[in-house]
């Protein structure tokens, strides 16, 4: 028998978040309120019992023009992914977006597939045969999450390939780095770092580097280096009323649910960065930094400061969120996947986006119109 499903409150979703270990901050209410164009609803799962077992933050984007959306749930849904009964949880979920005008469902399972060491990542990259970190050896395989991704694709889920440039998805990371914390010490934590990140973290220290909590007022000055970034990585900036909005949807949800940290070097701005935390999952969000004074090392200083707060937090995972899947000299992106693996942390590679087209012919032309972008 397939579960009950129904939108729920604000309450009761952020109610049954705050009772598991964690999810993604995507997942929580207070990210339909970052998103204003799109329609936010907040969808419970309940059991025969009339028990809510299972949540979901669903994003509709209408069709220009026609009463149709698609449906989004980014890094989710909060359901038992690992059930043997994957149909139960899935199956309800389509027939009620369906019955909303969704034409075609997109949603990001949070399921591990592989994790690579630090170690095997280094190899991978200085390997010249490895031209991508899914052709590398990983260090460990989640068996059930192939299970889990043949099961999505006997009930008609198809998977979004990830971007052929650089390994991003064209929606959320498929590959993320992360430094488990779980049963160590800061001291720990502190000894996996490599050589390079201990010695520039002291650099930044005697060179007076502080890195301080930022407020909404600081926004400007996060949003001016980041700017400067964006030039510098090639990518396109969001707007400030982006981050503005940001910090007051989700601060109102939870104080803690997103920091602001500075580093500053002689009264100037050198780096700042976001961090959101959502139960013992802690993200490093947003990043930026100047060209100036670069040899002062704000980058690693302000990364540790958001360790060391976040294991203070009692975080079971400390996120850097994306890397690139291409290990090429030539892939502009290499540089920060380095920085990542300083860490001594791990790479891992996510089940990735799957589509459900409830329409195909509006679904199709859907993916025409994004291959165009």
């Amino acid at each position: 028998m397939s579960f009950r499903l129904k939108a729920i409150t604000r309450e009761e979703h952020l109610a049954f978040v705050a009772a598991r270990p964690s999810a993604s901050h995507m997942q929580v209410p207070s990210w339909g309120d970052v998103k204003p164009d799109w329609r936010a609803e907040s969808l419970g799962w309940f059991d025969g019992s009339g028990r809510l077992v299972g949540v979901g933050l669903v994003l509709f984007r209408p069709l220009p023009k026609l009463k149709r959306y698609l449906a989004y749930l980014p890094e989710g849904p909060v359901i038992e992914w690992d059930a043997p009964d994957l149909e139960r949880w899935l199956e309800p979920m389509l027939a009620y977006l369906k019955a909303q005008g969704a034409f075609s469902v997109k949603m990001g399972p949070p399921v591990v597939t592989r994790r690579w060491s630090a170690e095997a990542v280094k190899a991978a990259i200085a390997d010249p045969q490895a031209r991508q970190l899914r052709d590398a050896k990983a260090t460990a395989h989640e068996p059930g999450a192939f299970d889990i991704a043949d099961r999505l694709r006997r009930m008609g889920w198809q998977q979004t390939e990830p971007g052929s440039e650089d390994g991003f998805a064209a929606g959320q990371p498929r590959y993320v780095f992360q430094v488990p914390f779980a049963g160590r010490s800061l001291e720990d934590i502190q000894r996996g770092l490599n050589q390079q990140w201990r010695r520039n973290i002291k650099k930044a220290e005697k060179a007076g580097v502080k890195v301080v909590l930022g407020s909404y007022d600081d926004l400007p000055a996060f949003h001016h280096i980041y700017v400067e970034t964006a030039e510098r990585d090639r990518f396109i900036p969001r707007p400030l009323g982006y981050f503005q909005r940001m910090w007051t949807a989700l601060t109102a949800e939870d104080p803690n649910r997103m920091r602001l940290y500075l580093a500053h070097h002689e009264g100037e701005v050198l780096a700042a960065a976001t961090m959101l935390t959502v139960g013992e999952h802690v993200w490093y969000s947003y990043g930026a930094s100047t060209n100036r004074k670069r040899e002062v090392q704000p980058n690693n200083a302000i990364q540790w400061r958001m360790m060391s707060d976040a294991h203070e937090l009692g975080a079971n995972i400390y996120d850097f969120r994306g890397i690139t899947d291409t290990l090429e000299e030539s892939n502009h992106l290499l540089g920060l996947l380095r920085f990542k693996v300083g860490t001594g942390g791990q790479a891992v590679e996510y089940l990735g986006e799957w589509d459900f087209p409830l329409n195909k012919l509006l679904h199709k032309a859907l993916d025409l119109y994004m291959s165009r972008r």
